[in-house]
């Protein structure tokens, strides 16, 4: 049998500037008939420093985990030292008031067959001109469940998943859903701890919502492990599933073997840097500090990518003496690789930038930006148009460049048969948008279902995103709006090519031609492109005929794009099952141009062009 009382339960990671209040808030408490429980987690701060001032209070004992577990792992380890009959949380980022425990163990004596109690909690703390104060929420938190610090439960036999099953921020999933199993939990109805507000709570790690994903939840937590990750608002990405067969991929050359150095982020598809070890080379990366869900990092789940550790970098890649630096891919990682090229290593550097100089702008990385175009040895621009867009602020030249979309993926993601029209199923129209419906309005929506065109979104946090354009055109448009999960892209051929089309990026574009007016839009090569082009399908677009338009032009030249001026005209052309069927061959017989693997030979003899040149000027 337990012991009346209530065992506390902190899991903490790299928590030592805040442990030292929770673990007060606790001591405080009017109820005493408690133990704490810290499970150190792989921390590197002084954590364990702070805990040491408290452990000669004998109801604090302390574990230790040599790394990160997770947080299901350590609850877990936690659970298995507790000796009281009720069970609590307090992270250690989090506090008791006075009253917390006392007020729930009143609320469990007055409930003696119910098992899972929770208090009311202050939170989203902010300080502004305004004011200020939190916000209270006195049960579940709205999209979120309840949070750690509020519940007591009676002991249980149940366990945490942990991050070898499953890495998501609802602590439903993880436990509080097989802990009620349809009872019925019980509130004390009173403010008593607080749920604190920071930009590393693990819950804004993992959520794309708060900028996080699984790139950031790997860094963090310094991971190197294929996960199974699933956020609240995000896709289930399934790392051991989408990768499956990317591990050992067969080397298909005899060059003589180049060291090459990923200095940056990889973005979208990620897995195309392979073709560079198909090629038989070494690659090495060097990472961005925080990246975003779409900043891919890493250590990454697949190939043979030797990272290179921040601390002393410098010194690293001195030691390593690569061939070359391959620096990209998107603005976020610009002050971390303007850094690399001001480091002036004597190393080939090739600079590869996407999206976009647009962002630079505002996020106030302009002219780290140019300064990369001015001193690379040399540049990978995205398109043409951008190109000369960009030498319209250049007073230098970039002697050495090449042209080559950075978000293109590997030639595995084309692989597969395509599927079924579902228009030969029930005689109408559907197209497909994977993302974010852009430049789509609940109102196109309704002027498509008058014509018989269906609307299929893909993406789980587009949906959540977009809940408000959902609903509205839902109500405009009853039974032409379907909503699916993200499509991972190991089913790219299968699930996309069901249907007619695909839509790119929707705008009207305002530039008549004049480079000075072309917005990013007008520039840019949206990722899905490569989405839709795997699948085999054609890509509807305004006509934007008389203005520069790369997209267009791109997809013009290669017979990809459907232009259109009305929801008529787009009618009759998805309508013209011959035309249609003839447009659906071409593209599958040439889409592997929107593979990296294509151009691959392309990149390389440009990477050696640009060493022969460093090696001559020096």
């Amino acid at each position: 049998m337990k012991n009346k009382g209530i065992s506390v339960i902190m899991p903490t990671y790299q928590h030592g500037a805040f442990i030292s209040r929770a673990i007060t808030s606790l001591q405080l408490q009017t109820f005493r008939e408690w133990e704490l429980i810290i499970i150190v987690d792989g921390s590197t701060d002084a954590t364990i420093d702070v805990i040491n001032c408290y452990v000669s209070d004998d109801r604090i004992k302390c574990l230790s985990n040599k790394s990160n577990e997770g947080l299901g792992a350590a609850i877990n380890r936690g659970l298995e030292h507790a000796k009281y009959d009720y069970i609590s949380y307090l992270p250690s980022d989090d506090l008791y008031f006075e009253d917390h425990l006392q007020s729930l163990w009143s609320l469990a004596q007055s409930n003696p067959d119910a098992a899972f109690f929770c208090s009311g909690a202050k939170h989203n703390y902010q300080d502004d001109h305004t004011g200020s104060g939190g916000q209270k929420c006195f049960g579940l938190f709205i999209d979120i469940g309840y949070q750690l610090v509020q519940v007591m439960h009676k002991t249980t036999t149940q366990r945490w998943l942990e991050r070898n099953e499953l890495v998501t921020d609802s602590l439903n999933v993880l436990f509080w859903n097989q802990l009620l199993d349809g009872a019925e939990p019980k509130f004390t109805m009173k403010i008593t701890a607080e749920w604190t507000s920071h930009p590393s709570q693990r819950h804004k790690i993992i959520s794309e919502r708060w900028g996080g994903g699984i790139n950031l939840y790997k860094q963090f937590y310094q991971i190197n492990q294929k996960l199974k990750f699933k956020s609240a608002f995000g896709g289930l990405i399934d790392e051991n599933v989408e990768y499956l067969g990317f591990d050992h991929l067969p080397v298909i050359s005899n060059e003589p073997s180049l060291k090459i150095l990923l200095v940056g982020e990889l973005a979208y598809n990620a897995e195309r840097v392979l073709a560079f070890e198909e090629k038989g080379h070494q690659l090495y990366g060097l990472w961005m500090d925080e990246p975003s869900f779409y900043n891919s990092v890493g250590p990454l789940p697949f190939g043979n990518i030797i990272d290179i550790p921040k601390e002393n970098w410098q010194q690293a890649v001195q030691k390593l003496k690569p061939d070359i630096i391959y620096a990209l891919l998107n603005f976020r990682a610009i002050p971390f690789i303007h850094d690399v090229l001001r480091a002036d290593l004597g190393i080939p550097f090739v600079w590869h930038f996407k999206e976009g100089p647009f962002f630079c702008r505002q996020k106030d990385l302009w002219d780290k930006m140019i300064d990369l175009f001015q001193y690379a040895d040399g540049t990978i621009y995205l398109n043409e148009e951008i190109k000369c867009w960009y030498e319209q602020f250049f007073h230098f030249d970039v002697p050495l460049s090449m042209i080559l979309d950075g978000d293109l993926p590997h030639i595995k993601r084309f692989e597969g048969k395509p599927g079924r029209l579902i228009s030969q199923e029930d005689g109408e129209i559907h197209t497909v948008v994977p993302g974010r419906p852009m430049g789509l309005s609940p109102i196109d929506v309704q002027e498509l279902s008058k014509r018989k065109i269906h609307l299929h979104l893909y993406g789980d946090f587009y949906h959540s995103v977009y809940k408000s354009w959902i609903d509205e055109a839902n109500l405009l448009a009853p039974g032409y709006l379907h909503l699916h999960p993200a499509c991972s892209p190991q089913h790219w051929v299968a699930e996309l090519s069901k249907y007619d089309a695909g839509w790119l990026h929707i705008y009207d574009a305002e530039n008549f031609g004049e480079l000075m007016k072309a917005s990013w839009l007008d520039l840019n090569y949206a990722a899905r492109m490569s989405t839709l082009g795997a699948a085999g399908l054609p890509m509807i677009q305004r006509d934007n005929t008389g203005h520069i338009c790369a997209s267009q032009s791109f997809t013009s030249k290669n017979g990809f794009g459907i232009f259109y001026h009305s929801y008529d005209d787009l009618a009759v052309q998805l309508s013209n099952k011959e035309q249609m069927n003839r447009m659906r061959q071409e593209i599958w017989g040439k889409r592997e141009i929107l593979s990296f693997n294509h151009h691959i030979d392309d990149v390389l003899s440009f990477f050696r062009e640009v060493i022969k040149s460093k090696k001559i000027v020096h």
